[in-house]
């Protein structure tokens, strides 16, 4: 756009190259149209520029005229019509951030919830492969009913999902598995302890079975998660082997989950709600018959009885709370995927373990001795440097 400006127009203001023309300390009042006329146009037209907007200045001369008693004299500027702030953009943007910080504080404290649930009823059922079935059965019941009755939209599947989701959802249920058996048999402070060095299985396993190569400062990240988990596992006063060894076995299972999951969803239209429902139905199915096979329906009556007879009717509403707090938290942290980036996804699982570890002891009193904390405290930390350093 080609004006014509006139110095007495305008009051003595230095204007920079990127001021409105118009500004709310010139004569001209605010709010009101700015008529420029345009150079250049026939003789015979007669009107003017209507400019509503504000006008930004990409190149001008000093409006001053050189010499003292010089007339004033039009200049030539080029200017761009300012485009107004739509208030309505900032809107989604905020509404996107609330809508994470729900997902993140959803997540945490489904999953606090769930693991309190869940050692209380260990602790008075000590059979975890039915506990972990029960889970899984409970998860898959709400989303059949969610999707019979229109709440959610089913997927669209294909023989071939079902056959790209087989290996994610075997690591998936010898991961599930194998942290509850953990739970079964140590404070689920130490469980999730040992759980942090997951990244660590994560290097490894990328380094040496995918070839994959890390930039230096991921591997250092290590030593720190490494030394952290062994320091606590030392100084655990009650430590046992069992449940070390199912923390670890869950690490593994769940970085092989991840990687098949990578490799096998790319290009699948399915919601982060959905794919974990699907991930749940079959793993229910690879899951109850070896959960028969191990423990088998007489066990479980007879714990079942003995549990009742301890705890009453309570131990029926741990039961059911557990289930159904496992499959939210889950499925909350699946839907928060689609939403933020895998930085902020490991933050947010390094801090959900903090609040776990921290609540597990408060609630149970847990005895942690100073050199236990330190290491829970190192672990912690180089798995935050980790994700750090990852991306």
């Amino acid at each position: 756009m080609i004006c014509s400006l006139k110095h007495s127009a305008l009051s003595p203001t230095t204007i920079n190259g990127s001021d409105p023309v118009v500004r709310r300390n010139t004569q001209l009042a605010a709010g009101k149209a700015f008529f420029l006329s345009p150079i250049g146009a026939p003789k015979g037209l007669k009107g003017s520029l209507l400019v509503s907007k504000p006008l930004h200045l990409t190149s001008i001369e000093a409006f001053s005229p050189k010499e003292r008693n010089a007339p004033p004299r039009s200049i030539v500027c080029k200017a761009y019509e300012a485009e107004p702030v739509d208030a309505g953009e900032a809107k989604p943007e905020a509404a996107r951030k609330a809508k994470i910080g729900v997902y993140f504080a959803t997540w945490w404290a489904l999953n606090v919830v769930f693991n309190i649930y869940n050692k209380k009823v260990l602790n008075a059922f000590p059979y975890p492969w039915l506990t972990s079935t029960l889970s899984l059965a409970c998860g898959s019941l709400m989303m059949l009913i969610s999707w019979a009755t229109r709440i959610t939209p089913a997927p669209k599947t294909d023989f071939e999902f079902w056959k790209t989701l087989l290996p994610v959802a075997v690591a998936h249920t010898i991961g599930h598995v194998a942290a509850t058996v953990s739970m079964s048999k140590v404070a689920v402070s130490f469980t999730h302890i040992i759980k942090s060095g997951e990244p660590a299985f994560s290097v490894l396993v990328s380094r040496f079975i995918l070839g994959e190569s890390f930039p230096a400062g991921v591997y250092l990240s290590l030593l720190p998660i490494i030394g952290g988990c062994a320091l606590a596992a030392v100084t655990e006063l009650n430590f046992n082997m069992i449940g070390f060894m199912g923390a670890m076995i869950s690490n593994l299972a769940f970085v092989f989950r991840n990687i098949f999951s990578k490799k096998g969803m790319k290009g699948k239209s399915v919601s982060g709600m959905n794919y974990y429902a699907c991930l749940s139905m079959l793993s229910l199915l690879i899951l109850t018959p070896f959960a028969i096979a191990v423990e088998g329906p007489q066990m479980w009556a007879a714990g079942w009885q003995n549990a009742l007879s301890q705890i009453g009717p309570n131990f029926v509403w741990w039961v059911a709370a557990q289930s159904v707090f496992y499959h939210l938290y889950n499925q909350v942290s699946y839907m928060s995927l689609d939403e933020i980036s895998p930085l902020t996804f490991s933050i947010g699982n390094t801090m959900k373990r903090i609040s776990v570890i921290v609540s597990s002891i408060i609630i149970f009193r847990t005895p942690v001795q100073p050199v236990n904390a330190l290491g829970a405290a190192i672990a912690v930390l180089g798995t935050f440097l980790y994700s750090q350093a990852k991306q």
